[in-house]
């Protein structure tokens, strides 16, 4: 074979990481959807204040924290995923630096992913245990085992990281 064409392929390849970009600019679409309906809640709350219960403003509280904590996931998997998989940002002199940026590799983006998505969760859950009466126990109850799964997989997902690890640095 060819010695270029054995030289392209390679370069290809690892050209082909930049095809992930379109992506990340979908999801920093969807951020953008995000922010638009947080912005449509707050104001609808803030419209309708002495109409609704404390309850109900509770709730409404814990949806926005909702959506600010997927807009937190959203910006982990832009941010982090483009420095992981695609280019270095070049950002550790920028003032706004992230300092979580500087220890994202693929182990801990992982982690730090699945965290968020227990905490996601454990939002879903605090709503549906302020009013159980709206959801039937079948609902709640999967709700629960998935929020334990998702917190069991986290914790295998650290220990197998950390044995990682430590065999390497063994070696």
């Amino acid at each position: 074979m060819n010695k270029e064409v054995i030289g392209t392929f390679p370069r290809l390849l690892f050209l082909s990481r930049f095809l992930q970009a379109p992506l990340y600019l979908g999801l920093i679409v969807v951020l953008g959807v995000y922010v638009y309906k947080f912005g449509s809640w707050l104001l609808d709350l803030v419209i309708n204040i002495n109409t609704i219960t404390e309850t109900n403003i509770m709730l409404k509280a814990l949806d926005l924290i909702d959506i600010v904590m997927i807009a937190n996931l959203l910006i982990m998997v832009i941010v982090g995923g483009y420095e992981v998989f695609v280019s270095r940002l070049h950002l550790t002199k920028h003032p706004d630096h992230p300092e979580w940026l500087d220890e994202v590799n693929a182990g801990t983006m992982k982690i730090k992913l699945a965290i968020a998505l227990i905490t996601i969760s454990s939002i879903h859950l605090l709503r549906t245990f302020m009013d159980p009466t709206q959801t039937n126990n079948f609902v709640i109850m999967w709700q629960v085992l998935i929020h334990l799964t998702l917190v069991v997989s986290v914790l295998a997902l650290a220990l197998t990281i950390k044995f990682m690890k430590s065999k390497r640095q063994r070696s």
